[in-house]
C-alpha cells in the first residue's frame, strides 16, 4: 500500500524597492600605473588575520591588527583581461575595498548590508590617457536599508574611501 504525502510549499515572497544611488567619477591626469601603484601601496591587504579574530569574537585583536589602517584591499581582480576576448585590451582592476570590522558595525544591525560590504572600485585607463576611478557612494548604497546606526558608518566609509582614491590621483 502506497501512503500519498503533500508537502505544503510556501511561495516565496519577492519584494522590489527602486533606490537612488550617487555615482562618483575622479578623473586624474596622472598615468594609470601612476595612480594604481599609488592605490595599491596606501591600501594595504587585508590580512586574513583580521576576519578570523572577529569571527572568534575577538574584536580587540582584530583591532590591533588592523595596524592603523581604516580600509583594506580584499581582492583586486583584473577585469580587463576579460575584454581580451572581444579583442579589446584595456587596464581595468576592479578593487573589493572596505574593512571587516566596519562591516560588522552595519551587518550587526542590518544583515542585508553585507550586499555591499566590501565595496567594489574600478579603476581604468581613460581614453585620454589618465587614470579614472569609479564607484558608488557607500552612503547612497546602504541608506536603502532605513537605519540611522548603518547609515553613520556608511557616511564614515563615504569619507574614508574618497580620501584614499584622491591620495591616490593626486
Amino acid at each position: 500500500m502506497l501512503l500519498k504525502m503533500e508537502i505544503a510549499v510556501a511561495t516565496p515572497v519577492i519584494t522590489r524597492q527602486a533606490i537612488q544611488v550617487e555615482h562618483i567619477r575622479i578623473d586624474s591626469a596622472k598615468t594609470f600605473a601612476e595612480v594604481e601603484a599609488a592605490l595599491d601601496s596606501n591600501i594595504p591587504q587585508l590580512d586574513p588575520a583580521i576576519a578570523a579574530a572577529l569571527s572568534n569574537g575577538e574584536s580587540e585583536r582584530a583591532k590591533k591588527l588592523e595596524h592603523g589602517s581604516e580600509l583594506f584591499i580584499f581582492l583586486k581582480r583584473d577585469h580587463g583581461a576579460l575584454l581580451h576576448n572581444s579583442g579589446q585590451v584595456r587596464k581595468a582592476p576592479q578593487y573589493e575595498i572596505g574593512n571587516p570590522f566596519t562591516a560588522s558595525m552595519m551587518t550587526k544591525h542590518q544583515l542585508p548590508a553585507a550586499l555591499y560590504a566590501p565595496l567594489r572600485v574600478v579603476l581604468y585607463e581613460n581614453p585620454a590617457g589618465g587614470a579614472t576611478f569609479e564607484y558608488d557612494k557607500p552612503s547612497s548604497l546602504f541608506g536603502q536599508f532605513g537605519d540611522e546606526q548603518v547609515t553613520t558608518v556608511a557616511r564614515e566609509l563615504d569619507a574614508e574611501l574618497e580620501h584614499v582614491l584622491r591620495r591616490a590621483v593626486e
